[in-house]
């Protein structure tokens, strides 16, 4: 069996659901917790996925740029949009990914894009799972 070094580990704990509180052991997360839509002021466990989402893919566009010698834009951004969704099989989460490139060409950029949509662990553990939409903006 193939040994795999562990980099880093989240450790979180969450009490009540949608409703509770998420704490990470370090003391670096505290968050209250509220179902999506509730007209709440506390996160929803759907934004801080497409938190998760956007970073390691940011991360992942910085590798890929660099591995094609492009350098990113300093005002590059990535808007992502997390829907829960309701079906008869239950519910679903969908992903929808805009990624901003001003100043790049639009085949450079793809390509970038296409790279980190290669990498990205978020990606990477979520085909057939979740709907995944990526557009340049």
């Amino acid at each position: 069996m193939e040994q795999h070094k562990v980099i880093y580990t989240a450790k979180v704990q969450t009490i009540g659901g949608h409703n509770g509180t998420a704490r990470s052991v370090d003391g670096r997360l505290k968050d209250l917790l509220a179902p999506p839509a509730a007209g709440e002021t506390d996160t929803s466990p759907e934004q801080l996925f497409a938190a998760g989402w956007s970073a390691c893919f940011e991360g992942a566009m910085q590798l890929a740029a660099r591995k094609m010698n492009v350098s990113l834009p300093p005002a590059f951004a990535i808007n992502t949009e997390i829907d829960l969704q309701d079906a008869a099989e239950g519910y679903f989460l969908g992903a929808r990914l805009k990624i901003s490139l001003p100043e790049l060409e639009r085949n450079v950029a793809q390509a970038i894009i296409d790279a980190a949509h290669q990498t990205c662990l978020y990606a990477r553990v979520t085909p057939g799972n979740i709907r995944v939409a990526l557009s340049f903006a």
